[in-house]
């Protein structure tokens, strides 16, 4: 059983940083590709950035410059850093991970990851 559970979520000002953290039991970490997601109230959740084994990531167009992802396999951690947050980055984070290996183009697909956490709060002020 595969388990995910996210921290470091938080309440900042606009311009402002948070650093979220995953942490992966139950499954070889390192075989996977893991990813970052995000759902703002009456949106639809959408792919924030994604890592897989080979060290590939992928970003949105909207967090590219300011958001960085990484894993640490040894600690079994996946992290995002987030810096210059706007008010526009306001939601639910959310950690997941697949099964298997998936094409680089397709890691901010949702749909392609079968295990996710519970999520943890991102508010930013203006």
């Amino acid at each position: 059983q595969v388990q995910l559970v996210e921290s470091g979520g938080g309440s900042v000002q606009a311009g402002g940083s948070l650093r979220l953290s995953c942490a992966q039991s139950g499954s070889t970490y390192s075989r996977y590709c893991m990813g970052w997601f995000r759902q703002a109230s009456g949106k639809e959740r959408e792919g924030v950035a994604a890592i897989c084994s080979d060290g590939g990531t992928r970003y949105a167009d909207s967090v590219k410059g300011r958001f960085t992802i990484s894993k640490d396999n040894a600690k079994n951690t996946l992290s995002l850093e987030m810096k210059s947050l706007q008010p526009e980055d306001t939601a639910i984070y959310y950690c997941a991970t697949t099964a298997g290996q998936i094409q680089s183009y397709l890691l901010l697909v949702s749909d392609l990851y079968n295990y996710w956490g519970q999520g943890t709060q991102v508010t930013v002020s203006s």
